[in-house]
């Protein structure tokens, strides 16, 4: 059973790590790619996995703070749907600058960014 969660866990990694290292790749661009909503959507689904299969484990879990980084989660996600919309949008009619929403970018990456970092710091007793 601890392998099926190190697979979660590690899935949920790789989404958080392709939804900041992307905005970072493309960050002087100001767009946010289909890839981010994809790695977004894995991170948001890895995530309720990991929370039920720790629930159904009976284990002694911070709620609040995983209210918290699901909330982020799922604005990260819609906000990437946005942001993807909007590119595959301004390529079908051939003008690939139309897709900059630096607005949109930087919400998806910023958040991702602090979501990281509660992950981090959630353990931790400051």
């Amino acid at each position: 059973m601890s392998i099926a969660f190190s697979v979660l866990l590690a899935l949920h990694l790789i989404g958080a790590s392709l939804v900041f290292g992307i905005w970072v790749a493309n960050l002087k661009k100001g767009i946010v790619v289909p890839g981010q909503f994809h790695a977004a959507l894995l991170q948001l689904i890895t995530g309720f996995a990991m929370y039920f299969w720790q629930m159904s484990q009976g284990m002694a879990l911070n709620h609040m703070m995983i209210g918290i980084k699901m909330l982020l989660a799922l604005i990260i996600a819609i906000a990437a749907f946005m942001g993807q919309k909007k590119y595959k949008a301004a390529l079908a009619v051939g003008r690939p600058e139309d897709a900059k929403n630096i607005a949109l970018a930087h919400t998806v990456g910023g958040l991702a960014l602090v979501n990281i970092l509660i992950a981090v710091f959630m353990n931790t007793h400051i």
